[in-house]
């Protein structure tokens, strides 16, 4: 009997996952008997990282570019009017905006009931970061000759100046130092500059050069889709059928290679979850439970409203919904881009659930660029849990008020619509939001070690969302739209 590719991909997980604990132990057994890493775990690591990351990612991010640039041209030529594509439009922007909204709030709420940064095991990172300020003040004293704080005991600008420096110069050059220095790149970027630089000029840059990017740019590539789509619409008849017909054609052969990548997707997960699990281990955990727990609690409460969406508005319940999108969520899962998940996503939706090609190609494309809800709701929980542990201290002079609330709500919104679908895009994203409420960006660090863990919950929420949307818009327009036979 044939095994189903779904149940091989968990098998996939599962084996991964296994590896990555024997290599992780190996590993920590050599080091804490004062031996080096040994050899061969370098070996399996490089061929892990060759194997799922390097040769699968690499394939599914191959065909992203041409994937939208087809698909949307497709979907919105396959419509016989425009005034079609903008119901389709704004019915799936509002889902977007919406669901957004309810993610950063759900995240929130969680993380001011939870306050996982008034734990114990965060506590003993502030009472650490205390005792390290004591040091950094003795240092600016004696350096400079000037008092760190005022009769108030505020910490002068001065001091604070020079504090950041120093905390700078220590992460550029730690362990995570190429993370951190994207981070550093963003600080001091305003929300203008966001719209701008991520929004406005991705939009109008040269469709070839969008194509050509790594990772693409996929605004770029979706308005010159749309463009291209609304012109050979409007044009019509036997002048813009070549230029229809090629597409639909490149649409289709891309759904061939997509099959057959997914063909490896089984060993490649393997892979890709043996070397991340290789990698962090379990101890990651340990100081930072209570954090990683509010996200997972908080994103388990949005995928549940979704699911009631789908349900209530969409008409598919939990059951079929699993059944029909199983495949790319856990591509998504493991792969940590719903960029790269994009093909399998419109595969499953269009062929497992009876969404419109038409429908699919348009809204998906545009979900997996604009609609990152567990990003956002990650965004706003992170910020709040640093908070938690530094506010108040020398360099962090920050109150946890209801407009410091509603402006970290505010730019995790917007901070999320810019991140590129890739693994660690909503980290970057981050120093918006915390930029914003003056949080110095050297505390972000302390949740790289988690991150990686936490995207994958975070991007399978996304896949779902923008699944979820496409359902949602189907529905709402299964009036003028005929579903194809399942």
């Amino acid at each position: 009997m044939k095994i189903k590719l779904h149940n091989l991909i968990f098998v996939g997980m599962a084996a991964g996952v296994v590896i990555g604990i024997g290599l992780w132990w190996v590993k920590k057994h050599a080091l804490d008997a004062g031996n080096p890493e040994p050899a061969f775990v370098a070996q399996v690591m490089w061929w892990l990282d060759l194997l799922g990351p390097t040769i699968f990612m690499g394939a599914l991010k191959m065909i992203i570019a041409p994937l939208i640039l087809a698909s949307i041209v497709a979907g919105v030529t396959s419509l016989p009017n425009m005034k079609e594509l903008g119901a389709i439009g704004w019915k799936t922007m509002a889902y977007y905006i919406g669901t957004t909204t309810i993610a950063v709030t759900i995240g929130l709420v969680l993380v001011l009931v939870i306050k996982p940064g008034k734990q114990a095991a965060a506590m003993e990172i502030r009472a650490k970061r205390i005792a390290e300020l004591e040091q950094y003040r003795g240092d600016y004293e004696a350096a400079s000759g000037k008092q760190a704080v005022d009769a108030n005991g505020l910490a002068r600008p001065g001091y604070i100046t020079w504090l950041a420096q120093q905390e700078g110069e220590v992460a550029a050059h730690g362990h995570e130092a190429s993370r951190f220095s994207k981070l550093s790149g963003a600080k001091d970027r305003t929300p203008g500059d966001i719209f701008k630089d991520d929004i406005i000029r991705p939009l109008l840059t040269n469709p070839f050069s969008a194509l050509a990017a790594s990772p693409p740019n996929s605004l770029g590539i979706i308005f010159f889709s749309l463009l291209l789509g609304i012109a050979c619409t409007v044009v019509g008849g036997e002048k813009a059928k070549p230029v229809i017909s090629f597409f639909h054609a490149m649409n289709a052969v891309i759904m061939k290679v997509t099959h057959w990548l997914m063909s490896i997707s089984p060993f490649a997960i393997a892979c890709i979850m043996g070397k991340l699990v290789a990698e962090n281990g379990p101890e990651i955990f340990e100081t930072l439970g209570w954090y990683c727990g509010t996200v997972i609690g908080a994103i388990l409460l949005h995928v549940c409203v979704l699911v009631v969406i789908a349900a209530t508005i969409g008409g598919v319940g939990p059951i079929r919904l699993w059944m029909g999108i199983r495949e790319a969520w856990m591509i998504a899962f493991t792969t940590r881009s719903s960029a790269a998940t994009l093909p399998i996503t419109i595969e499953n939706v269009t062929k497992k659930l009876d969404v419109s090609p038409k429908v699919a190609n348009f809204s998906l494309p545009l979900g997996a660029t604009m609609n990152m809800d567990g990003t956002a709701l990650y965004e706003g929980v992170a910020v709040i849990f640093l908070i938690q542990i530094y506010g108040g201290l020398d360099d962090v002079s920050i109150a946890m008020t209801m407009m410091t609330t509603l402006l970290i709500f505010i730019t995790a919104v917007l901070a999320s619509v810019g991140a590129a679908a890739v693994p660690d895009a909503g980290l970057v994203t981050m120093v918006l939001v915390a930029s914003a409420v003056h949080l110095p960006i050297y505390y972000i660090p302390i949740i790289f070690a988690v991150d990686a863990f936490l995207d994958m919950f975070r991007t399978s929420t996304n896949v779902l969302g923008d699944s979820i949307g496409a359902i949602v818009v189907n529905r709402l327009e299964r009036g003028r739209l005929r579903a194809p036979p399942s």
